[in-house]
């Protein structure tokens, strides 16, 4: 989630300090590259906000459904994030997480659940789904509970981790969950879900959210100012896009109307949708090949078949869990994995 301000400060720090582009990831993050003048940036970001914990920076990694409280009869987790966050950085403990540690909050339309969070929960009723690694661990939570029931968990793992970045590398993970005895003997599954909600939203209060895909997740400083100048929240999705949030009818349309021909997708069926790449060369000194120049062809081209993603090595960094994989040989691509084959 990210202010109007602050999305024009990151741009303002991109263009004239950096690559001149914003690149949003599969966690919901944004990332500034080619950065000339570190201090710059870091000045820039903490004067708007974005850096509230210097300690705590690298392990406030939360993933969440991106609608709620907007769209939908869900749960509005919003102020569970906010209490999450609030909890992470106050605990001195948790800064020994590692950066790839990743929580999950899912308001219920199970959009989150099944993207393999480390440690997540989803509303449910009156209770919460303690989901771990993209599953349900049986155990139920009273909302109150959620936040403290996820940093339990993160506790338990940062004390217990030994040289382990994710949960999934653990070889007895259960043990992290021992002392919760709210059982369910019926466990839900949670598919991944792999594309972003896109086009004209309506809210449920009478406003409009914009769903706006984002081609191989690289937004420019330019559409980035376009977009701030709306001065409206956006969210930044695990999808790699982003929806601007609260719009009035009239506002929406005129944006929609500024933002398409500037190459941000509002069109669920537009192929640029069905790709997505790593950096690739040159950002990434071990890429074999310049993948977004490729994935910018076959998305022009029309020659996608399915959900496809494009990598410089067999690290496939950013891969979405049910996308097929090509992976750079140095005279082509060859597939690295099917999209029928998730991610572990």
């Amino acid at each position: 989630m990210i202010t109007a301000g602050q999305l024009e400060a990151l741009a303002r720090a991109s263009a004239q300090h950096g690559s001149g582009t914003l690149e949003l990831t599969a966690r919901g993050n944004i990332q500034l590259r080619g950065v000339r003048n570190t201090d710059a940036v870091a000045e820039a970001a903490a004067d708007a906000g974005l850096l509230p914990s210097a300690t705590h920076e690298r392990v406030r990694n939360i993933v969440a459904s991106p609608l709620s409280g907007r769209v939908g009869a869900f749960t509005d987790v919003r102020p569970w994030i906010a209490e999450l966050d609030r909890a992470l950085q106050s605990d001195p403990g948790l800064a020994a997480l590692p950066g790839r540690f990743l929580f999950g909050i899912d308001d219920g339309r199970a959009d989150i659940s099944g993207l393999g969070a480390d440690i997540g929960v989803q509303a449910a009723g009156d209770r919460a789904v303690l989901v771990m690694c993209g599953k349900d661990t049986g155990i139920r939570v009273d909302h109150g509970d959620a936040a403290e029931s996820l940093l339990e968990v993160a506790r338990r793992f940062a004390d217990t981790r030994g040289s382990a970045w994710r949960i999934a590398e653990l070889d007895n993970s259960d043990a992290l969950l021992s002392g919760f005895d709210v059982i369910e003997a019926d466990r839900l599954k949670f598919d991944p879900v792999s594309r972003p909600p896109v086009g004209w939203i309506p809210q449920d209060n009478g406003k409009v959210a914009l769903g706006a895909g984002v081609p191989l997740s690289v937004l420019t400083s330019r559409q980035a100012e376009f977009v701030a100048a709306i001065g409206a929240p956006v969210v930044i999705t695990p999808w790699r896009s982003l929806v601007v949030c609260d719009l009035d009818e009239d506002v929406a349309d005129v944006s929609l109307r500024v933002l398409a021909p500037m190459g941000l997708v509002f069109d669920a069926n537009s192929p640029w949708l069905n790709v997505s790449a790593c950096v690739g060369a040159p950002g990434c000194e071990r890429s074999r090949a310049d993948v977004r120049a490729e994935a910018t062809r076959v998305a022009e081209d029309g020659d996608a078949h399915g959900r496809v993603h494009y990598v410089g090595c067999e690290r496939a960094c950013g891969s979405p869990l049910t996308s097929a994989v090509m992976v750079a040989t140095g005279d082509g691509f060859t597939p690295l994995r099917s999209g029928a084959d998730p991610q572990p």
